[in-house]
């Protein structure tokens, strides 16, 4: 056995890396008496040990003060969602007043779009990748028809133009260079949710503002998984979940971002009066006075069952160093996975990721030689043994090592569970 699929070598990794010792800090999914192998923290990060305290203190809290719990210690209500504020201005690069906790991703993307997407005439179009996450494609086709414009000539829909559905930042240029005049919005991926392609979103930012358009960003894939400079970049806007490798939940608060230079913006904005300014919301006053920054576009109170686990999960961010010292792990365990794939099982699996790091996060999505139906067989016989990635139609498994939970232990797992399916184990 070559010396990468030794479990020495893979503990020998472990133990030389001080981060490994965050994964005590979660709940790790069961398989048969020992731990499953999860790699599916691109879609639902796992349970850091600290949230279901977090959770705890806002029902015991409820059950002691009721209607007092928005106003006494520890942590009251009313400004609980400035207790997650500095750290995800820390994870995303961002200046705190531009970043609110806030609803969910769809929806922030709508109140997002009612600012930032204003259409006329000469410039109705909206620039996309294709085969974007369809909740994206969704919300922003419907904005284009509420607008009164085509989305068949004005919701342009760029195609990847390299092997295996990703695009390059030429194509990326050109397109705007092509649609420019008629651009009144640029929405990108951060990371494309299928392939794991990671984008220089300064330069798209740039490019899409020297053609007179906005340029907003999803940032569901990326959040948590790459170093963000939000503020530096200059977008004028942000969405993104923390479902995944956030580590907040099921369905938990998204989050949103807003550049500086909009903190008093007189754009349009669908209003709630949790987005008043502070000093007077009380006064309950029938004019709408937004609070400068992103706590400008909150619509009710804070949703803090759903901001308590968020909590936790910053809390292991700040422990690790920040995204500098997670992302580096990051690069060290995908690359790990990539070497032991094209070492011994490229005859197998196709990564359809690019390799050059600064072109991809966590995530390696592998096609499967021979097909869906091997795919399928392949996928299924991962999870029969404790590992567990997800599928993405018609032909990938997408496996994604976090940083702050999994191990290189867990990634010779996978290749090894591979090479006995392709060996013709069970």
């Amino acid at each position: 056995m070559t010396e990468p699929f030794s479990d020495q070598h893979a503990a020998a990794l472990d133990a030389a890396d001080p981060l490994s010792a965050l994964r005590a800090e979660f709940h790790l999914p069961r398989h048969g008496d020992g731990e499953q192998a999860y790699f599916v923290g691109n879609s639902l990060g796992l349970q850091p040990k600290g949230a279901r305290a977090m959770v705890d203190e806002v029902m015991d809290k409820w059950a002691r003060d009721a209607v007092e719990g928005h106003f006494l210690d520890p942590a009251p209500w009313m400004p609980y969602h400035e207790l997650v504020r500095n750290g995800l201005a820390e994870v995303v690069g961002a200046e705190p007043a531009e970043v609110v906790a806030m609803n969910s991703l769809t929806a922030n993307l709508h109140l997002m779009l009612v600012s930032f997407y204003r259409p006329t005439r000469e410039r109705p179009a909206i620039l996309m990748e294709a085969g974007a996450f369809p909740s994206d494609r969704h919300a922003l086709e419907s904005q284009v028809r509420f607008h009164g414009f085509d989305p068949g000539t004005d919701l342009i829909e760029l195609e990847p133009d390299e092997p295996d559905g990703t695009f390059s930042m030429e194509a990326i240029e050109r397109a705007i260079a092509t649609h420019g005049k008629r651009l009144a919005l640029v929405l990108w991926p951060g990371v494309q949710y299928r392939t794991g392609q990671a984008f220089d979103l300064e330069a798209i930012t740039r490019l899409g503002h020297a053609a007179g358009a906005v340029v907003g960003f999803d940032l569901a894939h990326a959040a948590g998984n790459l170093p963000l400079q939000l503020h530096a970049h200059g977008p004028d806007f942000a969405v993104w979940c923390h479902y995944k490798y956030m580590n907040s939940g099921p369905g938990a608060v998204g989050g949103c971002f807003v550049h500086a230079r909009h903190a008093r913006t007189t754009r349009p904005r669908f209003a709630g009066w949790w987005g008043h300014d502070q000093a007077s919301r009380f006064r309950m006053g029938p004019e709408f006075a937004p609070t400068p920054g992103a706590d400008g576009w909150q619509l009710s109170n804070p949703q803090i069952l759903s901001l308590a686990p968020l909590r936790a999960s910053l809390e292991l961010f700040a422990r690790a160093g920040g995204m500098g010292a997670l992302r580096a792990r990051s690069v060290r365990l995908t690359g790990y996975l990539e070497a032991l794939i094209r070492e011994r099982l490229a005859d197998t699996l196709q990564v359809v990721t690019p390799r050059e790091p600064e072109r991809r996060g966590a995530q390696l999505s592998l096609r499967v030689a021979g097909g869906r139906e091997r795919g399928r067989a392949l996928f299924e016989h991962l999870a029969r043994h404790g590992v567990l990635g997800d599928w993405r139609e018609p032909d990938v498994i997408r496996i994604s090592p976090a940083p702050l939970y999994n191990s290189h232990a867990d990634i010779l797992r996978f290749a090894r569970a591979v090479d006995a399916w392709r060996g013709g184990g069970a």
